[in-house]
Protein backbone atom coordinates (compact mmCIF):
# COMPACT_ATOMS: atom_id res chain seq x y z
CA UNK A 1 0.00 0.00 0.00
CA UNK A 2 1.36 3.60 -0.53
CA UNK A 3 2.50 5.89 1.99
CA UNK A 4 0.91 8.70 2.34
CA UNK A 5 1.94 10.01 5.47
CA UNK A 6 4.15 12.59 3.94
CA UNK A 7 2.50 16.00 3.83
CA UNK A 8 0.08 15.67 7.04
CA UNK A 9 -1.39 19.18 7.73
CA UNK A 10 -2.47 20.28 11.73
CA UNK A 11 -5.94 19.43 12.12
CA UNK A 12 -8.01 23.00 11.91
CA UNK A 13 -10.61 23.16 14.80
CA UNK A 14 -14.02 23.52 13.46
CA UNK A 15 -17.21 21.89 12.84
CA UNK A 16 -16.89 21.12 9.17
CA UNK A 17 -19.57 21.57 6.56
CA UNK A 18 -17.66 19.12 4.51
CA UNK A 19 -17.25 15.69 5.82
CA UNK A 20 -16.60 13.42 2.80
CA UNK A 21 -14.31 13.66 -0.34
CA UNK A 22 -17.46 11.83 -1.77
CA UNK A 23 -19.44 14.83 -0.91
CA UNK A 24 -19.25 15.73 -4.08
CA UNK A 25 -20.77 15.66 -7.68
CA UNK A 26 -19.88 12.22 -9.68
CA UNK A 27 -18.54 14.07 -12.44
CA UNK A 28 -16.09 15.43 -10.24
CA UNK A 29 -14.33 11.87 -10.35
CA UNK A 30 -15.05 10.83 -13.61
CA UNK A 31 -13.50 13.73 -15.03
CA UNK A 32 -10.44 13.74 -12.28
CA UNK A 33 -10.04 10.34 -13.32
CA UNK A 34 -9.55 11.57 -17.29
CA UNK A 35 -7.54 14.14 -16.20
CA UNK A 36 -5.17 11.78 -14.09
CA UNK A 37 -4.77 9.26 -17.12
CA UNK A 38 -4.46 11.68 -19.59
CA UNK A 39 -3.19 15.15 -18.58
CA UNK A 40 -1.65 14.88 -15.15
CA UNK A 41 0.72 17.87 -16.03
CA UNK A 42 -2.14 20.43 -16.83
CA UNK A 43 -2.59 23.51 -14.63
CA UNK A 44 -5.87 25.24 -14.05
CA UNK A 45 -7.53 28.26 -12.95
CA UNK A 46 -10.86 28.63 -11.40
CA UNK A 47 -12.70 31.57 -10.64
CA UNK A 48 -15.80 32.00 -8.28
CA UNK A 49 -18.86 34.26 -9.22
CA UNK A 50 -22.29 34.86 -7.93
CA UNK A 51 -24.79 35.78 -10.07
CA UNK A 52 -27.95 37.01 -7.26
CA UNK A 53 -25.65 39.86 -5.94
CA UNK A 54 -24.08 39.86 -2.68
CA UNK A 55 -23.67 37.45 -0.23
CA UNK A 56 -23.44 37.61 3.41
CA UNK A 57 -20.33 35.90 4.55
CA UNK A 58 -17.40 36.00 7.19
CA UNK A 59 -14.55 35.60 5.25
CA UNK A 60 -12.44 34.37 8.00
CA UNK A 61 -15.12 31.31 8.90
CA UNK A 62 -15.19 30.80 5.09
CA UNK A 63 -11.20 30.49 4.82
CA UNK A 64 -11.96 27.89 8.26
CA UNK A 65 -13.93 25.93 6.52
CA UNK A 66 -11.83 25.80 3.15
CA UNK A 67 -8.60 25.02 5.21
CA UNK A 68 -10.46 21.98 7.01
CA UNK A 69 -10.70 20.31 3.66
CA UNK A 70 -7.11 19.43 4.43
CA UNK A 71 -7.91 17.10 6.91
CA UNK A 72 -10.45 15.07 4.13
CA UNK A 73 -9.30 11.97 2.95
CA UNK A 74 -11.39 8.81 1.23
CA UNK A 75 -11.44 5.64 3.21
CA UNK A 76 -10.79 2.12 2.74
CA UNK A 77 -14.74 1.72 2.73
CA UNK A 78 -15.05 4.52 0.19
CA UNK A 79 -12.59 3.83 -1.79
CA UNK A 80 -13.33 0.30 -2.30
CA UNK A 81 -16.87 1.33 -2.79
CA UNK A 82 -15.92 3.81 -6.00
CA UNK A 83 -13.63 0.79 -7.29
CA UNK A 84 -16.72 -1.01 -7.58
CA UNK A 85 -18.13 1.23 -10.12
CA UNK A 86 -18.04 -0.11 -13.51
CA UNK A 87 -15.86 2.86 -15.22
CA UNK A 88 -13.52 3.46 -12.00
CA UNK A 89 -10.15 2.26 -12.79
CA UNK A 90 -7.91 0.60 -9.90
CA UNK A 91 -5.22 2.57 -10.96
CA UNK A 92 -7.07 5.64 -10.27
CA UNK A 93 -8.30 4.20 -6.79
CA UNK A 94 -4.97 3.57 -6.02
CA UNK A 95 -3.94 6.98 -6.64
CA UNK A 96 -6.71 8.16 -4.52
CA UNK A 97 -5.90 6.88 -1.76
CA UNK A 98 -3.08 9.53 -1.17
CA UNK A 99 -5.13 12.31 -2.52
CA UNK A 100 -5.36 15.17 -0.67
CA UNK A 101 -6.54 18.88 -1.25
CA UNK A 102 -4.15 21.91 -0.65
CA UNK A 103 -5.92 24.76 0.68
CA UNK A 104 -3.14 27.34 -0.15
CA UNK A 105 -3.96 26.56 -3.96
CA UNK A 106 -7.11 28.98 -2.48
CA UNK A 107 -7.28 32.56 -2.66
CA UNK A 108 -9.98 34.69 -1.32
CA UNK A 109 -10.50 37.96 -0.83
CA UNK A 110 -13.29 41.03 -1.04
CA UNK A 111 -13.53 43.27 -3.76
CA UNK A 112 -16.78 46.07 -3.75
CA UNK A 113 -18.29 44.22 -1.29
CA UNK A 114 -18.28 40.38 -3.38
CA UNK A 115 -16.55 38.09 -2.49
CA UNK A 116 -13.56 37.03 -5.09
CA UNK A 117 -12.32 33.25 -4.83
CA UNK A 118 -9.83 32.02 -7.23
CA UNK A 119 -8.18 28.04 -7.06
CA UNK A 120 -4.82 27.69 -9.34
CA UNK A 121 -2.76 24.92 -9.31
CA UNK A 122 -2.97 20.96 -10.85
CA UNK A 123 -5.56 20.42 -12.44
CA UNK A 124 -6.43 17.15 -11.61
CA UNK A 125 -5.65 18.17 -7.72
CA UNK A 126 -8.02 21.27 -7.55
CA UNK A 127 -10.90 20.25 -9.70
CA UNK A 128 -12.91 19.22 -6.57
CA UNK A 129 -12.72 22.47 -4.92
CA UNK A 130 -14.93 23.64 -7.08
CA UNK A 131 -18.55 21.45 -5.53
CA UNK A 132 -16.87 21.79 -2.00
CA UNK A 133 -16.15 25.14 -2.26
CA UNK A 134 -19.71 26.13 -3.87
CA UNK A 135 -21.64 23.85 -0.78
CA UNK A 136 -19.61 26.08 1.87
CA UNK A 137 -20.93 29.12 0.61
CA UNK A 138 -24.03 28.51 0.25
CA UNK A 139 -24.21 26.87 3.56
CA UNK A 140 -22.88 29.81 5.61
CA UNK A 141 -24.52 32.30 3.40
CA UNK A 142 -27.93 30.43 4.06
CA UNK A 143 -27.00 29.98 7.89
CA UNK A 144 -26.20 33.69 8.56
CA UNK A 145 -28.76 35.16 6.11
CA UNK A 146 -31.97 33.53 6.37
CA UNK A 147 -34.25 34.06 8.66
CA UNK A 148 -36.95 32.48 10.73
CA UNK A 149 -37.14 28.35 10.11
CA UNK A 150 -36.32 27.74 6.98
CA UNK A 151 -36.05 24.06 7.65
CA UNK A 152 -40.44 24.62 8.31
CA UNK A 153 -40.81 26.18 5.11
CA UNK A 154 -38.53 23.64 3.28
CA UNK A 155 -40.80 20.39 4.64
CA UNK A 156 -43.97 22.11 3.54
CA UNK A 157 -42.68 22.96 0.27
CA UNK A 158 -41.35 19.77 -0.20
CA UNK A 159 -44.55 17.82 1.08
CA UNK A 160 -46.44 20.06 -1.57
CA UNK A 161 -44.24 19.15 -4.34
CA UNK A 162 -44.51 15.54 -3.87
CA UNK A 163 -48.15 15.44 -3.57
CA UNK A 164 -48.55 17.52 -6.74
CA UNK A 165 -46.25 15.41 -8.71
CA UNK A 166 -47.78 12.34 -7.52
CA UNK A 167 -51.36 13.93 -8.52
CA UNK A 168 -49.96 15.02 -12.29
CA UNK A 169 -48.25 11.56 -12.52
CA UNK A 170 -48.36 8.98 -9.79
CA UNK A 171 -44.92 7.71 -8.98
CA UNK A 172 -43.56 6.93 -12.84
CA UNK A 173 -40.81 4.96 -13.24
CA UNK A 174 -40.16 6.44 -16.54
CA UNK A 175 -40.04 10.28 -15.14
CA UNK A 176 -36.63 9.46 -14.12
CA UNK A 177 -35.76 12.00 -11.55
CA UNK A 178 -32.06 12.79 -9.96
CA UNK A 179 -30.78 15.08 -7.40
CA UNK A 180 -28.62 17.05 -8.78
CA UNK A 181 -28.26 19.68 -5.59
CA UNK A 182 -25.28 19.31 -3.21
CA UNK A 183 -23.45 22.97 -4.79
CA UNK A 184 -26.13 25.27 -3.71
CA UNK A 185 -27.93 23.52 -0.92
CA UNK A 186 -29.40 24.72 2.27
CA UNK A 187 -27.03 22.70 4.17
CA UNK A 188 -25.99 18.79 3.89
CA UNK A 189 -28.14 17.62 6.56
CA UNK A 190 -31.11 19.07 4.43
CA UNK A 191 -30.08 17.71 1.41
CA UNK A 192 -29.63 14.33 2.80
CA UNK A 193 -33.38 14.51 3.79
CA UNK A 194 -34.20 15.61 1.02
CA UNK A 195 -32.98 12.60 -0.82
CA UNK A 196 -34.61 10.42 1.99
CA UNK A 197 -37.89 12.24 1.28
CA UNK A 198 -37.46 11.43 -2.31
CA UNK A 199 -36.20 8.05 -2.26
CA UNK A 200 -39.59 7.18 0.40
CA UNK A 201 -42.40 9.14 -1.65
CA UNK A 202 -41.29 8.66 -4.74
CA UNK A 203 -39.24 4.89 -4.76
CA UNK A 204 -40.00 4.53 -8.92
CA UNK A 205 -39.49 8.04 -10.39
CA UNK A 206 -36.63 8.68 -7.79
CA UNK A 207 -33.45 7.09 -10.05
CA UNK A 208 -30.72 8.43 -7.95
CA UNK A 209 -28.36 11.13 -7.38
CA UNK A 210 -25.21 12.98 -8.49
CA UNK A 211 -23.75 13.01 -5.08
CA UNK A 212 -21.40 9.93 -4.14
CA UNK A 213 -21.75 9.89 -0.31
CA UNK A 214 -25.49 10.36 -0.33
CA UNK A 215 -25.50 7.37 -3.28
CA UNK A 216 -23.19 5.44 -1.09
CA UNK A 217 -24.93 5.24 2.18
CA UNK A 218 -27.89 5.53 1.13
CA UNK A 219 -28.10 2.75 -1.23
CA UNK A 220 -28.68 5.08 -4.36
CA UNK A 221 -27.41 4.87 -8.03
CA UNK A 222 -24.67 7.30 -8.76
CA UNK A 223 -25.95 9.77 -11.71
CA UNK A 224 -23.61 12.51 -13.61
CA UNK A 225 -22.46 13.17 -17.00
CA UNK A 226 -19.37 15.45 -18.17
CA UNK A 227 -19.60 19.06 -17.30
CA UNK A 228 -18.85 22.33 -18.85
CA UNK A 229 -14.62 22.06 -17.35
CA UNK A 230 -14.21 19.12 -19.11
CA UNK A 231 -14.86 20.87 -23.03
CA UNK A 232 -13.67 24.23 -21.84
CA UNK A 233 -10.30 22.73 -21.04
CA UNK A 234 -10.26 21.61 -24.31
CA UNK A 235 -9.82 24.76 -26.33
CA UNK A 236 -6.58 24.96 -25.05
CA UNK A 237 -5.47 21.36 -24.87
CA UNK A 238 -7.37 20.87 -28.25
CA UNK A 239 -6.06 20.78 -32.06
CA UNK A 240 -7.41 24.07 -32.85
CA UNK A 241 -10.05 26.02 -31.13
CA UNK A 242 -12.88 25.33 -33.91
CA UNK A 243 -12.18 21.73 -33.18
CA UNK A 244 -12.01 21.52 -29.45
CA UNK A 245 -15.41 20.21 -28.92
CA UNK A 246 -14.99 17.23 -31.13
CA UNK A 247 -11.63 16.43 -28.82
CA UNK A 248 -13.12 16.75 -25.73
CA UNK A 249 -16.05 14.43 -26.92
CA UNK A 250 -13.62 12.06 -28.41
CA UNK A 251 -11.20 11.82 -25.78
CA UNK A 252 -13.87 10.71 -23.60
CA UNK A 253 -15.24 8.48 -25.67
CA UNK A 254 -12.60 6.91 -26.36
CA UNK A 255 -11.40 6.78 -22.32
CA UNK A 256 -14.77 5.30 -21.24
CA UNK A 257 -15.50 3.27 -24.05
CA UNK A 258 -19.24 4.41 -24.32
CA UNK A 259 -19.56 4.27 -20.48
CA UNK A 260 -20.75 7.75 -19.51
CA UNK A 261 -22.14 8.56 -22.49
CA UNK A 262 -24.38 11.91 -22.24
CA UNK A 263 -22.83 14.90 -23.92
CA UNK A 264 -23.08 18.23 -22.69
CA UNK A 265 -24.46 20.96 -25.51
CA UNK A 266 -23.87 24.62 -24.47
CA UNK A 267 -20.43 25.28 -23.55
CA UNK A 268 -20.28 27.71 -26.49
CA UNK A 269 -23.91 27.62 -27.98
CA UNK A 270 -26.50 24.62 -29.13
CA UNK A 271 -25.88 25.77 -32.46
CA UNK A 272 -22.17 25.00 -32.29
CA UNK A 273 -22.65 21.95 -30.66
CA UNK A 274 -24.41 20.40 -33.60
CA UNK A 275 -22.19 21.78 -35.95
CA UNK A 276 -19.98 19.23 -33.99
CA UNK A 277 -22.22 16.18 -33.25
CA UNK A 278 -21.71 14.43 -36.13
CA UNK A 279 -23.29 10.95 -36.82
CA UNK A 280 -20.42 8.96 -35.31
CA UNK A 281 -20.43 11.21 -32.24
CA UNK A 282 -24.44 10.93 -32.43
CA UNK A 283 -24.46 7.29 -32.87
CA UNK A 284 -21.85 6.64 -30.20
CA UNK A 285 -23.22 8.83 -27.45
CA UNK A 286 -26.09 7.66 -25.24
CA UNK A 287 -27.80 11.21 -24.81
CA UNK A 288 -26.98 14.95 -24.44
CA UNK A 289 -28.09 17.40 -21.37
CA UNK A 290 -29.45 20.58 -21.76
CA UNK A 291 -28.53 23.15 -19.28
CA UNK A 292 -29.63 26.74 -21.05
CA UNK A 293 -31.86 28.58 -23.40
CA UNK A 294 -34.98 27.52 -23.90
CA UNK A 295 -35.72 23.78 -23.07
CA UNK A 296 -38.43 22.75 -25.86
CA UNK A 297 -36.61 24.78 -28.54
CA UNK A 298 -33.39 22.56 -27.44
CA UNK A 299 -34.93 19.47 -27.43
CA UNK A 300 -37.28 20.08 -31.15
CA UNK A 301 -33.45 21.52 -32.54
CA UNK A 302 -31.62 18.33 -30.87
CA UNK A 303 -34.64 16.34 -32.50
CA UNK A 304 -34.37 17.56 -35.65
CA UNK A 305 -30.49 17.20 -35.84
CA UNK A 306 -31.05 13.31 -35.22
CA UNK A 307 -33.38 12.85 -37.91
CA UNK A 308 -31.30 14.97 -40.49
CA UNK A 309 -28.59 12.33 -39.58
CA UNK A 310 -31.10 9.21 -40.05
CA UNK A 311 -30.82 8.12 -36.13
CA UNK A 312 -33.76 7.20 -33.83
CA UNK A 313 -34.27 9.32 -31.08
CA UNK A 314 -36.35 7.11 -29.59
CA UNK A 315 -33.47 4.97 -28.30
CA UNK A 316 -31.72 8.37 -27.14
CA UNK A 317 -31.82 10.32 -23.75
CA UNK A 318 -32.25 14.00 -23.38
CA UNK A 319 -30.85 15.25 -19.48
CA UNK A 320 -32.86 18.46 -18.32
CA UNK A 321 -30.72 20.00 -16.00
CA UNK A 322 -30.87 24.35 -16.36
CA UNK A 323 -33.01 25.58 -13.13
CA UNK A 324 -35.91 22.68 -13.19
CA UNK A 325 -39.10 22.68 -11.14
CA UNK A 326 -41.35 19.98 -11.12
CA UNK A 327 -43.74 22.07 -12.98
CA UNK A 328 -41.23 22.62 -15.88
CA UNK A 329 -39.80 18.71 -15.71
CA UNK A 330 -43.20 17.75 -16.19
CA UNK A 331 -44.50 20.37 -18.75
CA UNK A 332 -40.97 18.71 -20.96
CA UNK A 333 -41.86 14.81 -19.91
CA UNK A 334 -45.49 15.01 -21.70
CA UNK A 335 -43.60 17.39 -24.43
CA UNK A 336 -41.56 14.46 -25.29
CA UNK A 337 -42.65 11.55 -24.19
CA UNK A 338 -42.49 8.58 -26.61
CA UNK A 339 -40.28 10.92 -28.71
CA UNK A 340 -36.92 10.42 -26.82
CA UNK A 341 -36.30 9.08 -23.23
CA UNK A 342 -36.06 12.08 -20.98
CA UNK A 343 -33.99 12.26 -17.32
CA UNK A 344 -34.58 15.51 -15.29
CA UNK A 345 -31.70 16.83 -12.85
CA UNK A 346 -33.18 18.86 -10.21
CA UNK A 347 -31.11 20.68 -7.45
CA UNK A 348 -31.85 23.97 -5.95
CA UNK A 349 -35.53 23.46 -6.54
CA UNK A 350 -35.37 20.83 -3.64
CA UNK A 351 -32.27 21.64 -2.05
CA UNK A 352 -33.08 25.33 -1.29
CA UNK A 353 -36.32 26.18 -1.97
CA UNK A 354 -36.87 27.10 1.85
CA UNK A 355 -38.94 30.36 0.68
CA UNK A 356 -36.52 32.49 0.18
CA UNK A 357 -34.17 33.11 -2.26
CA UNK A 358 -31.04 30.67 -2.64
CA UNK A 359 -27.33 32.08 -3.88
CA UNK A 360 -26.97 31.38 -7.49
CA UNK A 361 -22.99 30.81 -7.05
CA UNK A 362 -20.52 28.77 -9.37
CA UNK A 363 -17.11 27.98 -9.50
CA UNK A 364 -15.78 27.53 -13.31
CA UNK A 365 -12.25 26.89 -15.16
CA UNK A 366 -11.06 30.27 -16.79
CA UNK A 367 -7.66 28.96 -17.44
CA UNK A 368 -5.52 25.77 -18.45
CA UNK A 369 -2.09 25.33 -19.14
CA UNK A 370 -1.31 29.96 -18.83
CA UNK A 371 -4.62 29.84 -21.65
CA UNK A 372 -8.15 31.84 -21.60
CA UNK A 373 -10.90 29.14 -21.85
CA UNK A 374 -14.71 30.22 -21.95
CA UNK A 375 -18.40 28.97 -21.37
CA UNK A 376 -20.24 30.88 -23.46
CA UNK A 377 -23.87 29.04 -23.47
CA UNK A 378 -27.33 29.94 -24.59
CA UNK A 379 -28.09 32.06 -21.41
CA UNK A 380 -26.14 35.24 -21.27
CA UNK A 381 -25.78 35.34 -17.92
CA UNK A 382 -24.29 32.30 -18.09
CA UNK A 383 -21.06 33.44 -20.27
CA UNK A 384 -17.75 33.52 -17.79
CA UNK A 385 -14.53 34.17 -19.26
CA UNK A 386 -11.69 36.68 -17.60
CA UNK A 387 -10.56 37.86 -21.56
CA UNK A 388 -12.77 39.25 -24.09
CA UNK A 389 -10.34 39.11 -26.71
CA UNK A 390 -10.39 35.37 -26.26
CA UNK A 391 -14.23 35.31 -26.43
CA UNK A 392 -14.73 37.30 -29.83
CA UNK A 393 -11.84 34.76 -31.25
CA UNK A 394 -13.82 32.19 -29.85
CA UNK A 395 -17.25 33.11 -31.52
CA UNK A 396 -15.09 33.74 -34.65
CA UNK A 397 -13.83 30.39 -35.01
CA UNK A 398 -17.35 28.90 -34.74
CA UNK A 399 -18.64 31.31 -37.28
CA UNK A 400 -16.11 30.57 -39.67
CA UNK A 401 -16.94 27.03 -39.50
CA UNK A 402 -20.32 27.53 -40.37
CA UNK A 403 -19.92 30.13 -42.70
Amino acid sequence: MTDCTAGVIEPVTVKPIITSLLDTDLYKYTMQQVMFSCYPNARGKMSFRCRSGQLDLDLKELRTQIDSLAELSLTEEELFWLGELPFITSEFVNWLRCFRLDPKTVHIAESGGHVDITVTGNWAEITHFEIFILAIVSELHCRRHFRGKPERSGELRLQTKIQRFKADLGDRADFNLVDFGTRRRFSGQWHEHVVRTLQKELPSAFAGTSNLHLARTLGLKPVGTMAHEWLQAHQALGNSLSDFQQDALLTWLDYYDGQLGVALTDTVSMKAFLQDFDYRLATAYAGIRHDSGDPVAWGEQALAHYVSLGIDARDKTFVFSDKLDFDTAVMLYRHFSGRVKVSFGIGTYLTNDMGQAAPNIVLKLVELNGQPVAKLSDSPGKIMCEDDEFIARLRASFLRKSA
